[in-house]
């Protein structure tokens, strides 16, 4: 009988979060990968002390999206059934892992995506209001385009039928690669389902580094990803491959 195999991946850039993280995600004895992204040596070298668990190093920081797309990339060649990701940064309780596991196996759909937004709440003081704002315009245009009816585009705590990512060629390696991720989703069918995570924002202060500092720059950013894999898939449809009914926005 089949052994359904489970990858919880964890992208890491700095945040010392992770090692406490990676403990409490050890006690479902799922295999466990931390994507290094460019950290300092001395995180580095703390994390390879850790037994038991699969790491990938990126020599710099090469983005959030590039973590993501290597930890996809290690469950398809490792052959595992589902892949869980979550954030290193501590904005995810490793706790509720157990809300992806018991919808394992997926029948009615191929990803289920936290969302923090899913139940009506009183959010202000628990958001930085610029993150929010661009979340929710963004998931909107999302949303028109796909009808997936997201209430959180942003969401890295997720799980993934492992068969399913196969079929996206992902290549945006900036924090925006979830919006490419959904495009991509959509254009090929694949099934969403959202649960509720908690909403979580341990440093209300914290930015982005370097112009997506600038929220204006940042959301640009976001919709030209979008109009990116919107061309690609009207040009795909006008070369008479799968027929997707395309929104303008």
């Amino acid at each position: 009988m089949h052994r359904t195999k489970i990858l919880v991946a964890i992208p890491v850039f700095n945040e010392f979060a992770v090692f406490q993280i990676v403990q409490q995600v050890k006690n479902f004895a799922l295999d466990v990968l931390v994507i290094d992204d460019g950290s300092t040596s001395n995180l580095r070298m703390e994390l390879a002390k850790i037994k038991n668990i699969r790491m990938i190093v990126h020599p710099r920081n090469l983005g959030y999206g590039k973590a993501i797309i290597d930890a996809f990339q290690y469950a398809i060649r490792n052959n595992y059934d589902y892949l869980i990701t979550i954030d290193g940064d501590g904005q995810h309780e490793p706790e509720e892992i157990q809300l992806f596991l018991q919808e394992i196996p997926f029948f009615s759909y191929d990803i289920l995506s936290g969302s923090r937004y899913l139940f009506p709440r009183d959010i202000h003081e628990e958001v930085p209001r610029e993150r929010y704002i661009i979340n929710k315009k963004i998931t909107n245009i999302l949303n028109r385009i796909t009808c997936f009816h997201l209430t959180d585009s942003f969401c890295g705590f997720k799980a993934y039928k492992v068969e399913k990512l196969k079929l996206l060629h992902l290549t945006e390696y900036g924090y925006g690669m979830p919006l490419q991720l959904w495009m991509q989703a959509w254009k090929e069918r694949l099934r969403i389902k959202e649960i509720p995570v908690k909403l979580i924002y341990k440093d209300l202060t914290k930015r982005f580094h370097g112009i997506l500092g600038n929220p204006d720059i940042r959301l640009e950013y976001y919709k030209n990803i979008l109009r990116k894999e919107l061309s690609d898939i009207r040009h795909h449809k006008s070369t008479g491959s799968k027929v997707l009914k395309v929104t303008k926005y």
